[in-house]
């Protein structure tokens, strides 16, 4: 009998809009007047969902890992930091078995880029596009979300670990 462990991880990330700069989501450029103001690109999809890897294996968080101090992460591809926790999970013998995220973005509307943020994501964790969820709320014209000042995302994921087993064998 294999036993079987899993581990939940959660993320959350905020960046405030601004002009003159490229909108950055789930690693694909958004057309839009606005971008989100940061030290790396500012993706705050791929920040939260780098939180929730980080995060479901109690390795703190991507400040830690990635602080906005050290000038090589300035202007950085967040995908690169999204790939190294994935790799971390990897490392530790553990695999994805779903993430489902959302971004809260009163604009600009993203039903239309839905599918293809998640088969970005899919392909930048090396998994099955069916196994990434993505959904996109606005804030109904409430609060920093519905008042375009900033751009929030949150992100969980499931991981799972197989023990070896021993061909049976008690």
């Amino acid at each position: 009998m294999t036993e079987v462990s899993v581990r939940v991880g959660m993320g959350h990330d905020r960046h405030r809009l601004v002009p003159d700069r490229p909108l950055r989501l789930g690693g694909l450029t958004i057309e839009f007047e606005l971008g989100l103001s940061g030290h790396s690109d500012a993706d705050v999809l791929l920040h939260a969902l780098t939180d929730a890897l980080l995060g479901a294996l109690a390795l703190g968080d991507i400040g830690e890992w990635f602080p906005n101090t050290d000038p090589r992460w300035a202007n950085a591809d967040s995908a690169i930091f999204l790939q190294h926790a994935m790799q971390e999970v990897r490392n530790r013998g553990w695999e994805i078995v779903n993430l489902d995220c959302t971004i809260h973005a009163e604009r600009p509307k993203l039903s239309s880029y839905k599918t293809a943020i998640a088969c970005r994501i899919a392909e930048l964790l090396a998994i099955d596009a069916g196994q990434v969820n993505v959904k996109a709320k606005t804030g109904e014209t409430v609060g920093t979300i519905g008042r375009m000042e900033a751009i929030d995302a949150d992100a969980i994921v499931l991981l799972i670990k197989k023990a070896p087993s021993c061909g049976g064998l008690v």
